[in-house]
């Protein structure tokens, strides 16, 4: 519990200037743009043509990787998967980040597996910190209008 509260605290201390005035929180594109480390996810979800989607009525929880999460991956591979002859995947790379509904930390038991928008399942791991798949959570419950960002240190890739 401990820990979730924690990263509840760091969300909200990282992402305080991504609500509006008066509180009115914005949506999951606009929140992400707003928090200044998400530049690459931007650019992959405008390259997808997944804008509108993500700023549609949801609920959506996305499970954002940071730019440095990016800039891990292989040399080449985020300028590969922003050609527009590879839009198929980085659809199916970027939707395996976003499960249907609005999941906070608090609904997450250890274990858990989740169907992505991508079709295929991630798994949460309570065991050290909270886990995607192999990707660390590293700030939570960052509420949108339309649904709830986790923010993880690396890119989650589906299988096949």
């Amino acid at each position: 519990m401990f820990r979730k509260s924690a990263l509840a605290t760091v969300a909200a201390v990282l992402f305080a200037s991504s609500a509006g005035a008066g509180g009115n929180a914005k949506d999951i594109v606009d929140t992400a743009v707003g928090a200044g480390s998400f530049s690459t996810l931007v650019a992959a979800v405008q390259a997808a043509g997944l804008v509108d989607t993500l700023k549609g009525d949801g609920p959506f929880t996305v499970f954002a990787p940071t730019d440095e999460a990016f800039a891990a991956l292989p040399a080449g591979t985020v300028e590969n998967l922003l050609k527009p002859e590879n839009k198929d995947q980085l659809i199916a790379v970027l939707t395996y980040h976003v499960v249907p509904g609005k999941v906070m930390s608090t609904d997450l038991s250890d274990d858990m597996t989740a169907t992505t928008v991508q079709g295929g399942s991630v798994t949460i791991d309570l065991d050290n910190g909270v886990m995607v798949n192999n990707a660390t959570v590293s700030a939570a419950d960052i509420e949108a209008s339309n649904g709830v960002i986790h923010v993880i240190d690396k890119v989650i890739l589906p299988k096949g």
